[in-house]
């Protein structure tokens, strides 16, 4: 998992930096989830699927489909009030 967090961020051509700041985090924990030092809070993991556009069974290497599922019915009917 940490590994493909790794990759994905390289490709996006994002240093360690830009990504906490995105994650309102700090780089060192940014760091720290990469190198498998700390378990990635769900709500972390969710808002890395969300900017890569991915499934968070794809960030945890449960797939290599990289595309994301889509929303469920709850979250667009909520997302149209």
């Amino acid at each position: 998992m940490y590994q493909r967090i790794r990759n994905l961020r390289e490709d996006h051509d994002l240093s360690q930096k830009e990504m906490a700041l995105l994650l309102n985090i700090h780089q060192t924990t940014y760091s720290d989830y990469e190198l498998g030092n700390l378990n990635i809070p769900t709500t972390v993991l969710i808002r890395l699927a969300d900017y890569y556009q991915t499934s968070i069974d794809y960030l945890v290497d449960r797939t290599d489909v990289r595309r994301p599922y889509p929303p469920s019915q709850k979250k667009q009917k909520h997302e149209k009030k």
